[in-house]
């Protein structure tokens, strides 16, 4: 997005594959095939990579050499620990002025909570950089910049060494070599030994240091993820009639895993994007794929409309180009050509009542009324707020009285995002006005030891109490608004028969 390219940041998750050879398989192997979600940074669109997580098997945390562990990451980083979701950890920027760097693993361990086991190490830093040694290998790679104005000769496998004591080290990064010597002494009686089952639990995370900019320690970081990070996993999903109603009171949620090897077609939208392509105006839904084989053109079952779609020409984006994808197995990330169709949380199958669970979304917390300058472009507003509430981007209710959106946002940048977008992509004008809500709350009765006539009685009792306050959000679903915590505390205490949500799963 040109926001993003004068922020420099990411206010959305991007989706790439690429293959990369399987470290010390044989040279006729295939290679891997790599499926990279980039997802946003800044914690107000932590929403957004918590659902991203979803799709994920491990996650790379990328952490700055200067600043170490930001309170963004540690928001995300507990995200990733909901999950048990296993962490890489990539110390960036070392070819610039940064911590010291056993001051950064202090930073992790102590903010985070995770061990962190080195594979490399630096030596030096900034103006003194000269490389980083790969503790496993006994390898040493001597910093190269991109444009190869360093150490230009350096084999590409590094250059082989017999240990820290090596004499080579001496003459390679001079005097250097003592002060790395008396790092790694210090480095090898705090750090733990590395333990696979504890890495893939999320409680130890594999840390490496380089320079992205200059493309210099990103090929030992991803021969490390191929060697650690688990293949595509097995998943839970709730299966036969319960995928449809929940099951009586007292009795259990009928379950099954879903396993990668089975034959039988599966997979779950995590993402929806709007226009991807702005000439054509695309809608696109990233679906993981869990088992089976997808082939092109094939029929799916879509769990939650009870019947077959087409999911004609889906897509892998390699960099900043498409391919159409012929075949795509469980692990693999499609884009489905969506028109409303699909939405985050749906289910595809080959026939099989499955969906898959865990994918929620949460109560915002900031809350504005949408006002439009231009009164002609009413339907383009409603059109840009739906599609945007699709994406799970924010979230859109239109109150039952008056009818009017208000939008609720977790953070201040999505709203600054939210205007970006209807305005390049909508041709929208729109602007924001303060309104006295401050939390919302998802409403369904409560029908454990009550007949339907109840139900619907207290329903309609409740609606007709607190109109006002009531707004059905993008999925349909009924909302109530409340202007404080006390009031939301009173107007539960007074009917006892609702649900109050703050979360809500996509279904």
């Amino acid at each position: 997005m040109k926001m993003e390219q004068e922020r420099g940041i990411s206010v959305t998750t991007s989706v790439m594959t690429f293959r990369y050879p399987i470290p010390d398989a044989p040279a006729d192997d295939p290679p891997a095939e790599i499926n990279l979600l980039d997802t946003p940074g800044h914690a107000d669109f932590g929403e957004d990579t918590y659902r991203v997580l979803t799709a994920v098997d491990a996650a790379l945390m990328v952490i700055d050499g200067a600043k170490g562990v930001e309170s963004r990451t540690e928001k995300l980083i507990e995200i990733c620990r909901l999950r048990d979701t296993p962490v890489v950890t990539f110390v960036n920027k070392l070819d610039r002025e940064c911590l010291d760097p056993l001051e950064v693993l202090d930073d992790v361990e102590s903010k985070l909570g995770i061990a962190c086991v080195p594979m490399t190490w630096p030596i030096g830093m900034g103006k003194g950089f000269r490389g980083v040694y790969d503790l496993v290998h006994q390898r040493l790679f001597l910093f190269k910049t991109a444009d190869g104005t360093r150490d230009d000769e350096m084999p590409a496998e590094g250059i082989q060494l017999t240990g820290i004591d090596d004499p080579q080290l001496d003459a390679l990064v001079g005097d250097r070599a003592e002060e790395f010597r008396a790092e790694i002494e210090l480095l090898e009686g705090a750090a733990p030994t590395y333990d696979h089952e504890a890495f893939l639990a999320g409680k130890q995370s594999p840390l490496l240091f380089g320079s992205a900019m200059n493309n210099f320690g990103v090929r030992e970081l991803l021969e490390t993820f191929l060697r650690m990070a688990p293949p595509p996993q097995n998943r839970m999903a709730i299966t036969g009639k319960a995928v449809l109603e929940p099951p009586p009171p007292g009795e259990p949620v009928p379950t099954r895993e879903v396993d990668t090897g089975e034959a039988r077609f599966s997979g779950f939208v995590f993402k929806i994007q709007a226009n991807m392509d702005p000439k054509h105006r695309d809608r696109m839904a990233f679906l993981r794929i869990c088992a089976g084989r997808f082939s092109r053109g094939m029929k799916a079952y879509h769990a939650r409309l009870g019947r077959e779609i087409n999911l004609g020409n889906a897509t892998m984006f390699f960099a900043q180009s498409r391919e159409i994808v012929e075949e795509a197995y469980a692990g693999d990330i499609i884009g489905i050509p969506n028109h409303g169709t699909l939405k985050i949380g749906d289910t595809l199958t080959d026939g099989e009542l499955l969906r898959f669970t865990g994918i929620p979304s949460f109560a915002p917390e900031i809350f504005r009324r949408v006002l439009l300058k231009s009164p002609l472009k009413a339907k383009a507003l409603a059109k840009g707020l739906t599609q945007l509430s699709e994406e799970g981007a924010i979230q859109v209710f239109k109150m039952l009285l008056g009818g009017e959106f208000v939008v609720g946002v977790v953070g201040q940048l999505q709203l600054e995002v939210m205007k970006h977008r209807l305005l390049h992509e909508y041709s929208v004008d729109a602007d924001y006005e303060a309104t006295n809500y401050s939390t919302a709350r998802w409403v369904s009765p409560i029908t454990e030891g009550r007949t339907k006539d109840d139900i619907r009685k207290g329903m309609d009792k409740f609606t007709r109490r607190n109109e006002p306050n009531l707004a059905y959000d993008g999925h349909g679903d009924l909302s109530y608004l409340a202007p404080n915590k006390w009031n939301l505390q009173k107007v539960a205490e007074r009917f006892p028969e609702v649900r109050f949500s703050g979360t809500r799963e996509h279904t």
